[in-house]
């Protein structure tokens, strides 16, 4: 079979795909890349970050870019590595704090908001974790107070707090998690995986990085950053924390891993140091107008009629008691948005492919449908 028969095969598979420039993905936290990536790929496509040995200029541009990212999160000593996305970042988290109590010869009890995305349970299921779920208060953040007498009563051994939660942007009071953790001598992980790209460059200021003392945050350059996929974050406040993740490797160049995944892309990494180094304006300017086009839906939606939530990051939630009937009619009308676990809501995220004519079409057809 000649090449072009081959690709043309693959185009049919590809054109089955939604595009997000077809203005109908209202519910992914992924976008359109920087054009500069893509030649970015190419460079780097025949790496892997998981044999460093081979690949010693891949390597020091991760090291590059957690430096880059450590600064735009206070930190100038971290230790960390660009993964494969937030998931594999929570769970690095995790085994972090299972080893550290290991050595303590203590079982590991975990407080976390209910809003903590779907990798902790996974991670709770890999390593028989044993979790405190705090619920949120009325602004959809943390109940700190739960936290503080949770952590007391069980002596638990870490606190997790998310700042921009998937369903609903908020971001928990990372001071005051962080506070409750020093006081209790305990772990505190920020799980940043969407609202690290989003929070530095907004004009309301939310504290929740290094500078607070917590030990670690989790941050996606393909998310908002917008990287290609796969492009994950996790920073640790220095390097003490690789001895509790670190796995022996003994016929690779370098004798030992402390990442879940052995063999890994090199361009998620080049990638990130990219658009850091050279790119950082723009993910200002990029995030400036998505919260503009976030706050242009808010108004539109109650101008309409609709109950919803002021977004606090560019996500935005419609209550709506029938969400799950009203989620079914715009998906058979080839709309993606998605929903909630913690309340009967709808979840529209306004990333940078959202523009001000794809939200107007989308009030149209939920006026229609309701």
């Amino acid at each position: 079979m000649v090449k072009s028969e081959i690709l043309d095969e693959l185009k049919k598979y590809r054109e089955m795909d939604l595009k997000y420039e077809d203005g109908k993905i209202f519910g992914s936290m992924c976008s359109n890349v920087f054009p500069i990536t893509k030649k970015i790929v190419e460079m780097f496509l025949e790496t892997n970050l998981g044999d460093p040995g081979l690949f010693k200029g891949t390597k020091l541009l991760e090291e590059k870019a957690i430096k880059l990212i450590g600064e735009l999160l206070n930190n100038k000593n971290p230790y960390g590595h660009i993964v494969s996305g937030g998931t594999e970042a929570n769970l690095m988290v995790l085994r972090c704090i299972k080893n550290m109590c290991k050595e303590r010869n203590e079982k590991p009890i975990i407080v976390l908001p209910v809003t903590a995305h779907f990798s902790f349970e996974k991670g709770r299921d890999m390593m028989d974790l044993n979790y405190i779920y705090a619920p949120i208060k009325k602004d959809l953040t943390v109940d700190e107070k739960f936290v503080k007498d949770a952590v007391e009563d069980y002596n638990a051994s870490a606190i997790v707090g998310i700042a921009g939660t998937t369903e609903f942007g908020t971001v928990d009071n990372i001071e005051e998690l962080s506070k409750i953790a020093k006081d209790n001598e305990c772990y505190i992980h920020v799980d940043a995986a969407f609202g690290g790209f989003v929070i530095p460059f907004l004009k309301k200021k939310y504290k929740f990085d290094f500078s607070l003392g917590v030990d670690s945050i989790t941050i996606d350059p393909h998310k908002m950053a917008l990287c290609p996929i796969p492009a994950g974050g996790i920073v640790f406040k220095n390097i003490g924390y690789k001895k509790y993740l670190i796995t022996e490797a003994p016929y690779l160049t370098e004798t030992a891993q402390a990442t879940i995944l052995g063999t890994r892309v090199g361009y998620g990494a080049a990638c990130t140091y990219a658009i850091l180094k050279y790119y950082k304006d723009k993910i200002r300017e990029i995030v400036n107008v998505c919260m503009e086009n976030s706050y242009y839906l808010y108004k539109k939606l109650k101008e309409n009629g609709f109950d919803v939530i002021k977004p606090t990051l560019n996500i935005v939630n419609i209550l709506d008691d029938d969400y799950i009937n009203t989620y079914n009619k715009l998906k058979e009308k080839g709309y993606y948005l998605s929903i909630c676990k913690n309340l009967k809501a709808l979840r529209i995220v306004v990333m940078p492919h959202v523009k001000k004519e794809h939200i107007d079409a989308l009030i149209e057809v939920l006026k229609e449908i309701s």
